[in-house]
C-alpha cells in the first residue's frame, strides 16, 4: 500500500504538551456542594396526583418500553369513571421520553426534576408514584431535603418538571361539533334539532377515543363502547351495529335521548370534552337502513316457554329481545298504539321522532316478538289471566301518571304527560299566548319547549311567551344543563326559587299564577320538604298553566290480593332480587318502577338481568 504523502508524522514530545493543563483552573462542577438546578421542564422521576388519576391505563398502553404497568390499589374504592388501579414505573426500563405524560387525559401524571436513586436492591427501582399531596412522608420541604439522601424515598416537594400541556397532548381534547338547527328556526316547528354526524365527522370523532373503557364501567347496561366506536373509526358501521345490539336493542332511541352516563365517565372530559358516544351510536343506527340484513340475528331454538311483557317501553322492548334470542315466545301488551312506552309520548318529536322509535320496535317484532298494542291490562285483559296463561310475566310499565301540586284552582291547569301525548301522537293541544309551566325537571323542559313551538305555530307573528317556575334555584334545578341551555336559547323565561300558591281565575279564565319565595327545598336530612316565605310573593301573568312536577306509576291493573304480596323499597320502587324477580311468583320487573335513574339505558340493564333470571328459572329450575 502506498503511503499517504499528506499524512503527518507525530512528535515524541507531543504528549508532554498536555502538562500545561495541570496548572490551569479546571471547569468542574463540585456537585453536590455546588448544585446545578435542572431545567424547568426536566424529565426526572414521575409524579402522580391520585386525586385526579382515573386509573385509565393509557400511560401503560403507550409506553414503548413496557416500563408502566397498572396495579390494583385495594384501599381505593372503584367507582364509575375511576378504577382502583394506579401506574407502577420500572426505572430499569423507563427512558423518560414523556409519552405517558402527554397521553394522560387527566393530567395527573408528570415528571419531576428529581433524578437521583442509588441502591443495591434492584427492586427499589420499580415504584408506584404519588406526589406531595398524597405522600407527605417521602416528599420534603427544601429546608429538610438533602441531595446527599436523594432517592425515590427522599424527594423534594414542589419540584415539578415536565408537565402535561393540552397544546401538545397526544389526544384531541375538543369533540367534533354537532350540527343543530338554530334556535330561532327550530322553535317555529317540530323539526329534529340535532342534525347528526356525517361519515367523515363520525370517523373523526371516533378517532378521539383512547379505548380506556372507563365509559363501559359507567354505562348501566355495560355496552362494548370502545369496540363499536373503533368500528366506526374503521368505517365498519355494520360491525359497530352488531356490537351495540349485543347489549342494547334500541340504539335509534338511545342514540337520541340516552342520559349518557358513559360520557360523564369519559377520561377526556376531565380536561376537555368527552367523546360524543351518544351521537356516534345515533350515527350507526341512522347509517344502517335495514337492521335485519346487517345483524343477521335469528331467534334461539324454541324452549316451548311463553313470557308476557306488560309495557313496551325500553325495559319491555329489551327483555322481549333478549328472551327471544334465547328461544322463548314473547308477547308484549301495551295500551298505546305503538311501541316505545313513555318514549313514544314523552320526549317531543324535535328530540325523538316517532319513526326512529318504530325503527327499533319493528326490528324487534321481526324477530318474532308479538306486540298487542291498544290493549290495556286490567281492562282489555286481566292481569290474573295473563299470570295463569304465561310461564313468566315481566312488568315494565314505567311512570305513567303525572303528579299535581293540588293548589287552589289547579284543576284548571293541564298535566304534563297528557299534554305531551296529545302533541306527539294525537291532535296538538291549543295553547295560550302566555303559558306557565310548573316544574324544573327534564319533563318540564320538554313541556315548555313544546308549548313554545305550538305558540309560534298557532299565533304566527304575534308576541308569545312561555315561563317556567320551579322550587329549585339555579344550582338545584334537576333538569340537565343541556336541556336548560336549549330552553334559554329558545327564549323560555325562567323563574327559579318560587313555589306555586294559587291559580288565579277571573270570569272563568286563568289570569296567572301566584307564587311564594322558596326558603329551602330539602330539610337537614336531605328529604324533600319545601319551606316558603309567605310574605315574599310574585304574580306571574298567564292564560294557560301546565303542571310538570313529576310522574308516578299506575299499578291499578294488579288485583288487590296480588298487590298485597308486592313488596316495595323505602323509595317506593318495586323490590326485586338479583334476578329481577318480584315478591309475586313468576313476576319480574324492571325500568322506572324498579330503579332510581329513570332513564332508558338503566331500563335496558334491568331487562338484561331479568331476561337472564327468567331464562335460568324456566330452563334450569333449582
Amino acid at each position: 500500500m502506498k503511503e499517504n504523502p499528506t499524512q503527518k508524522k507525530g512528535s515524541i514530545v507531543s504528549p508532554f504538551k498536555a502538562i500545561r493543563y495541570l496548572f490551569r483552573k479546571p471547569h468542574t462542577l463540585r456537585y453536590p456542594f455546588e448544585p446545578k438546578e435542572p431545567a424547568p421542564r426536566y424529565r426526572g422521576f414521575h409524579l402522580n396526583d391520585w386525586d385526579i388519576c382515573t386509573g385509565c391505563g393509557n400511560c401503560a398502553d403507550i409506553c414503548p418500553n413496557d416500563a408502566v404497568t397498572m396495579v390494583e390499589i385495594p384501599e381505593i374504592e372503584p367507582e364509575p369513571g375511576r378504577k382502583n388501579e394506579r401506574p407502577k414505573l420500572d426505572y430499569g426500563r423507563c427512558c423518560f421520553c414523556g409519552l405517558c405524560v402527554d397521553i394522560c387525559p387527566a393530567g395527573s401524571l408528570r415528571l419531576s426534576r428529581d433524578y437521583f436513586h442509588i441502591h443495591f436492591d434492584t427492586n427499589t427501582f420499580a415504584f408506584v408514584p404519588k406526589d406531595e399531596k398524597s405522600d407527605k412522608e417521602h416528599f420534603l420541604a427544601s429546608e429538610q431535603y438533602s441531595i446527599l439522601k436523594a432517592s425515590l424515598t427522599h424527594r423534594k416537594e414542589n419540584y415539578e418538571g415536565f408537565a402535561p400541556d393540552l397544546q401538545f397532548s397526544l389526544f384531541e381534547p375538543e369533540r367534533v361539533a354537532m350540527s343543530e338547527v338554530e334556535p330561532e328556526q327550530r322553535k317555529l316547528s317540530f323539526i329534529e334539532q340535532v342534525i347528526g354526524y356525517n361519515r367523515e365527522e363520525a370517523r373523526k370523532e371516533a378517532s378521539r377515543c383512547l379505548e380506556c373503557k372507563l365509559c363501559e364501567q359507567a354505562c348501566p347496561a355495560h355496552l362494548k363502547i370502545s369496540d363499536y366506536i373503533n368500528a366506526v373509526y374503521e368505517d365498519k358501521p355494520d360491525e359497530s351495529l352488531k356490537k351495540i345490539f349485543e347489549d342494547n336493542p334500541i340504539p335509534s332511541i338511545c342514540g337520541r335521548i340516552c342520559m349518557k352516563h358513559c360520557e360523564a365517565a369519559c377520561s377526556l372530559s376531565i380536561r376537555g370534552e368527552p367523546v360524543a358516544i351518544r351521537w356516534l351510536k345515533r350515527f350507526v343506527a341512522d347509517s344502517i337502513k335495514d337492521y335485519k340484513t346487517a345483524l343477521e340475528l335469528k331467534p334461539g331454538e324454541s324452549t316451548g316457554k311463553q313470557i308476557a311483557v306488560i309495557g313496551a317501553g325500553p325495559s319491555g322492548l329489551s327483555v322481549a329481545y333478549f328472551l327471544t334470542l334465547k328461544g322463548h315466545k314473547v308477547v308484549v301488551f301495551d295500551s298505546l298504539p305503538g311501541g316505545g312506552g313513555m318514549m313514544r309520548i314523552g320526549p317531543p318529536a324535535y328530540r325523538l321522532p316517532v319513526e326512529t322509535i318504530d325503527k327499533d320496535v319493528n326490528y324487534i317484532a321481526s324477530l318474532g316478538v308479538e306486540f298487542r298494542f291498544n290493549t290495556r291490562v286490567g281492562n282489555d285483559i286481566l292481569f290474573e289471566d295473563i299470570l295463569n296463561e304465561y310461564d313468566a310475566v315481566f312488568l315494565g310499565t314505567g311512570m305513567t301518571v303525572s303528579g299535581s301540586t293540588k293548589i287552589k284552582n289547579i284543576d284548571r291547569a293541564h298535566l304534563a304527560l297528557p299534554f305531551l301525548q296529545r302533541n306527539k301522537i294525537g291532535s296538538p293541544a291549543k295553547v295560550g299566548r302566555e303559558t306557565i309551566v310548573i316544574g324544573g325537571g327534564n319533563v318540564a323542559m320538554d313541556v315548555a319547549r313544546e308549548a313554545l313551538r305550538l305558540q309560534h305555530m298557532q299565533y304566527p307573528g304575534e308576541t308569545v311567551v312561555t315561563k317556567v317556575v320551579c322550587l329549585e334555584d339555579w344550582d338545584q334545578i334537576p333538569a340537565t344543563e343541556e336541556e336548560i341551555e336549549d330552553a334559554k336559547a329558545e327564549a323560555v323565561q325562567f323563574n327559579p326559587g318560587w313555589g306555586p300558591k294559587e291559580v288565579r281565575v277571573e270570569g272563568g279564565s286563568i289570569k296567572g299564577l301566584l307564587c311564594v319565595k322558596v326558603k329551602s327545598v330539602f330539610d337537614e336530612q336531605g328529604r324533600f320538604s319545601p319551606a316558603f316565605d309567605d310574605q315574599d310573593r310574585m304574580f306571574l301573568e298567564g292564560d294557560m298553566i301546565i303542571e310538570a312536577i313529576g310522574q308516578r306509576p299506575d299499578f291499578s291493573f294488579i288485583p288487590p290480593e296480588l298487590f298485597e304480596k308486592l313488596e316495595f323499597t323505602p323509595q317506593r320502587k318495586i323490590k326485586v332480587d338479583q334476578q329481577g324477580r318480584t315478591t309475586i311468583a313468576k313476576v319480574f320487573a324492571g325500568g322506572d318502577i324498579v330503579n332510581l335513574n329513570l332513564d332508558a339505558v338503566t331500563a335496558i340493564a334491568d331487562a338484561k338481568i331479568a331476561a337472564e333470571g327468567i331464562h335460568k328459572i324456566l330452563c334450569n329450575p333449582p
